[in-house]
This record gives C-alpha cells, structure tokens and sequence, in this order.
C-alpha cells in the first residue's frame, strides 16, 4: 500500500473512534474498556509475532515497543475497570 492510503485510514480510523467515544454514555464506560483491554491483548499477541519475524533491527525495536505499550494499556484498564467495579460493591461485602 502507498504511503498515503496508510494515512488516510489512519486518519480515518482515528476520527472514527473519536466520535463514537464520545457518544457512549457514562453507564456504558466500564465495558467499552473491558472491550478494549481485548483487543489490547490481541495487539501483544502482534507485537509478539513482529518480535519473531527476522525483518530487521526497526522491527525489532517497533515490536519490542509496542509490546510494552500494549502491555502497560492492558494492565492499566483492568486496573482502573477494578476500581470503577469497587464503586459499586456494598460497604458491608467489604469488610
């Protein structure tokens, strides 16, 4: 694909999914994270594959990279969906 294409489905899918996040109301936050911790887990399972594939050294610092992002993304929404999830618990159950 042309350079160009890349960034114009880039741009496009950025848009994307800017509006449509800012069209979900608040009750539907936690599972729309839940969702994108998902996907975030497929994202490691590619940063992994780019990690094995002998391409180069830059895809091996691109995959290496984003290993670590995903990874810190995956980690940080089911940490903030726990304690979104413990608003809701009784003060009773917790003790």
């Amino acid at each position: 694909m042309d350079i160009i294409q890349l960034l114009f489905i880039f741009v496009l899918a950025a848009f994307l999914g800017y509006e449509l996040i800012k069209k979900v109301p608040s009750q539907l936050h936690t599972p729309l994270m839940s969702g994108s911790n998902a996907i975030s887990g497929i994202t490691i399972v590619g940063a992994i594959l780019a990690l094995h594939t002998d391409t180069g050294y830059f895809a091996l610092i691109l995959g290496f990279l984003a290993l670590i992002l995903a990874t810190i993304n995956v980690v940080g929404g089911y940490v903030v969906t726990d304690r979104m999830l413990a608003m809701f618990k009784n003060k009773e159950s917790k003790k």
